[in-house]
């Protein structure tokens, strides 16, 4: 087994940068990252759904009890948020996105795409976990500025950048299709 080394040159925030790197490493890292994210979005969807399906109403998950009673004292956007409680179509985008974009990573489909909105959700769960606004220093419920909501969304946005579906994913398959062959704009959904 060789594991061969690379040089990665790029301009990063106007310096030339340079690293080696272990392609065979770095493979099986990416795998690894797209599968354990792909795990833990799948993971928070699905259950969300069987509950939702559950056959007693009363036991049906609604993210309206956390939008309307457990977003932060001093949220910026606590208005915004309370107004989306008791909304289904945000019950439903909750659930299906969670499990699709999970889906998703774990399967190596349609990863640029999927990793976008997965990152916009982050986005947002992370904006609900505001504590207070820039001046305040924008402390969240676990720390401050940064939680696992805002790594998250950065991790799916270098998966999405690095075309993790190509390596040992369906979008390697997908990408020699005639019709994105063709269609070569397509590979901004795949990836």
């Amino acid at each position: 087994m060789s594991t061969h080394t690379r040089t990665l040159n790029a301009e990063l925030f106007g310096r030339e940068t340079n690293f080696e790197y272990s392609e065979h490493w770095l493979g099986y890292a990416i795998i690894a990252l797209r599968v354990t994210m792909g795990w833990v979005l799948f993971q928070g969807g699905i259950t969300k759904l069987v509950t939702y399906l559950d056959a007693d109403p009363a036991n049906n998950w609604t993210a309206a009890g956390y939008l309307a009673n457990a977003i932060p004292a001093g949220n910026p956007l606590a208005g915004f948020f309370a107004s989306m409680a008791g909304n289904p179509l945000i019950d439903v985008l909750n659930m299906w996105g969670l499990t699709l974009t999970g889906l998703a990573l774990i399967l190596g489909a349609f990863v640029r795409w999927s990793a976008f909105w997965g990152a916009v959700m982050m986005l947002f769960y992370w904006l609900a976990a505001l504590e207070g606004g820039l001046l305040a220093g924008l402390p969240l419920a676990h720390g401050w500025v940064v939680d696992d909501h805002l790594v998250y969304a950065f991790l799916l946005f270098g998966l999405g950048a690095i075309g993790a579906g190509r390596i040992l994913g369906l979008d390697a398959s997908l990408e020699e299709l005639s019709v994105v062959q063709n269609n070569r704009w397509l590979r901004w959904f795949l990836g």
